[in-house]
Parts: C-alpha cells; sequence; structure tokens
C-alpha cells in the first residue's frame, strides 16, 4: 500500500492550528509561542511529516538546491573540492544535487539539462575543458554557473582556481636546479586548456629560463588514474627523462610505483613533482612532493561566488585566483 504524503494541512488540523504557524516552526522562526512550538513538533514527529520542497520553490521561485557537476566523484582533488561546496552550501542553507559526468562532453551537456530541468538555483561546474557544446548551454541558460578547479579561457563564467601557469613553473624551476636536463611533462588531455595552455606555458617558460631545449619527446598524455601511471614507465624511462612533473596524483603514484618496480631510485636517480597535494602524496613511499593547492577552500569560495550571483549580490571579480606553493616532500632532492 502506498505511503500517504503527509501535507501541512494535516500537521495544522492535527495540531489545531494555522498553516502559517506550522510554516513559522518548520523555519524556526522565534515568533511562535513555547507551548504551541512543543504541540506543532510531536505532530510532526508523529505524522513523520516532511516539508515540500518543490512546493516551497514554485511559491518562492528558489529551490534552495546546487547543483555540482563532478568528472569522477572518486578522484580525491575533485572530492576534497566538492567537500568545500558542501560545507558552503550547507551554511547559506542550499542543498547540493551531485551529478558525476564522467568529463564526457555529451554525458556534460546532459546532466547540466537535467539539473536545470530540476530547477536548480545555480550550478557549480568541474570539468577538464568547457567544451563548444557546454559553453552553449552555459550560454543559453539564465541559471548562474561558476567553475571550480577548472578554468575559461575566454572568461565569460566565474571560476576559482590557482594561477596554474606559475605553479607549473615554480616546480620546473625547482627540478632543474637540482640538475635535471630531461624533465617529462605528463598530464591529461592537453586539448584541456589548464594542461594545454596554462601548465604547458609555464613549463617552456622554465626550459627556456634555464637553456634546457623543449621536445616533444617528453610530452606524455594520459587518463589519470594510477594504471596509466605505471603503464607510462617504459615510455619515459626510454626518453631519458630524469625527472618528471605530473599533473594528477594517482597518475604520479603510478609512475612512482612503477619506477621503484624497475629498481629505479627516488629521488636519487628520479624526481618527481604532482600537481594537487590531496592525501595520496602523503600515503606514498617517499611522500611526493607537490604543488599545494588549497582544494577546500576552491571548492568553497566557488560556492561563495555562487551565492552571491544567485543573490544578485555585487561581484567585485568573476575570476578569482587563491595562493598556491610548491611543497618538497621524498620524491624530490632536498
Amino acid at each position: 500500500m502506498e505511503k500517504q504524503t503527509i501535507t501541512i494541512y494535516d500537521v495544522a488540523r492535527e495540531a489545531n492550528v494555522s498553516m502559517a504557524t506550522v510554516s513559522r516552526v518548520v523555519n524556526g522562526n522565534p515568533n511562535v509561542k513555547p507551548t504551541t512550538r512543543k504541540k506543532v513538533l510531536e505532530v510532526i514527529e508523529r505524522l513523520d511529516y516532511r516539508p515540500n520542497a518543490v512546493a516551497r520553490g514554485l511559491a518562492s521561485k528558489k529551490t534552495t538546491t546546487v547543483g555540482v557537476i563532478i568528472p569522477d566523484v572518486s578522484n580525491m582533488f575533485f572530492a576534497s573540492l566538492a567537500r568545500g561546496i558542501d560545507d558552503i552550501a550547507t551554511m547559506y542553507k542550499y542543498n547540493i544535487i551531485l551529478a558525476n559526468s564522467d568529463g564526457e562532453a555529451q554525458k556534460e551537456v546532459n546532466v547540466l539539462n537535467n539539473l536545470l530541468a530540476k530547477q536548480v538555483d545555480g550550478v557549480i561546474f568541474m570539468g577538464h575543458r568547457i567544451t563548444d557544446e557546454i559553453r552553449a548551454e552555459f550560454s543559453r541558460s539564465k541559471t548562474p554557473i561558476v567553475l571550480a578547479g577548472s578554468i575559461d579561457p575566454d572568461e565569460q563564467v566565474g571560476s576559482v582556481n590557482i594561477d596554474y601557469t606559475a605553479a607549473t613553473k615554480e616546480s620546473i624551476d625547482l627540478l632543474a636546479k637540482h640538475g635535471n636536463k630531461k624533465i617529462a611533462f605528463i598530464s591529461g588531455a592537453l586539448i584541456d586548456p589548464i594542461n594545454g595552455h596554462a601548465r604547458m606555458d609555464g613549463y617552456k617558460a622554465s626550459l627556456a629560463e634555464h637553456d634546457l631545449e623543449y621536445s616533444e619527446g617528453l610530452i606524455f598524455e594520459a587518463p589519470y588514474n594510477f594504471k596509466e601511471g605505471i603503464a607510462l614507465t617504459d615510455r619515459i624511462l626510454n626518453s631519458g627523462a630524469t625527472a618528471a612533473y605530473v599533473t594528477d596524483d594517482a597518475l604520479a603514484i603510478g609512475l612512482l610505483d612503477g619506477l621503484i618496480d624497475k629498481g629505479v631510485k627516488v629521488p636519487e636517480e628520479f624526481e618527481i613533482i604532482t600537481s594537487n597535494d590531496s592525501l595520496l602524496t602523503e600515503v606514498a613511499r617517499p611522500r611526493l612532493s607537490s604543488v599545494t593547492q588549497p582544494l577546500y577552500d576552491i571548492g568553497a569560495v566557488a560556492m561563495r561566488l555562487l551565492t552571491k550571483m544567485m543573490n544578485k549580490e555585487e561581484i567585485e571579480q568573476k575570476t578569482i585566483e587563491l595562493p598556491h606553493g610548491v611543497f618538497e616532500k621524498g620524491s624530490t632532492r632536498q
């Protein structure tokens, strides 16, 4: 037998109060007598009443929900960002609908349209790049959208990041100062602007500054996962590289394990700097030197920027860069 939906009218009738009084109790309005509040709460508990968010959204034209599109919920980089988003959303009394896109262009469009169909008040998009298809959907929608850990080269959409160019240059500078003449650049797809433009620009700038030759043979593209890092090991060693800058922590750990399996000493014979400073860098042995990103803060600031946009508050800047560093641990020579 299907469970009967309990409405605010049912609670009001059972408690012998007005629906407005029930609404004030549910929303924490202090202008309710303690005895009345106690009576209403007892009825709410007995009837197992749940306020209808859809109905409230129709009345206020707000659903107090935010859609978060994430490429891979199991990746610690995106999971850390999502935690920052969720904490700030809770602070501002928004609910989160988390949707996994697998980083696939068409699925990103489908997921975005599904969220918009649910009348979300705003969207935070985490993706490797802004495709023409997703940009068209962004432009068509009147719903506020913010990027977290993603960049828009055209700066049409608000975003929160670090300076990826500077962070990469500082990493390569460090490896070059340690005497490495051939430094591999290992990243996800170079079509993604973070990798192919921002990080690549930093890589090339550092090589030029240290009079090191740029070589296509030192550039490696791979999906962001542990097994791909292991699979790359032979190719990287055959390239003559003695150090690597890696744009994903799981990929970096795969490379580390691959090197150790082949008897290559890290950092004595091969140095690694990774990019996200997630928990993975701490559990690896040796611990992985890394660019430090305030992952939680990127998510939190992105959510705060979105709340300002949803509430039509004044926004000083839509593109926000947070501080970064390069933290040397066990995978680089001190």
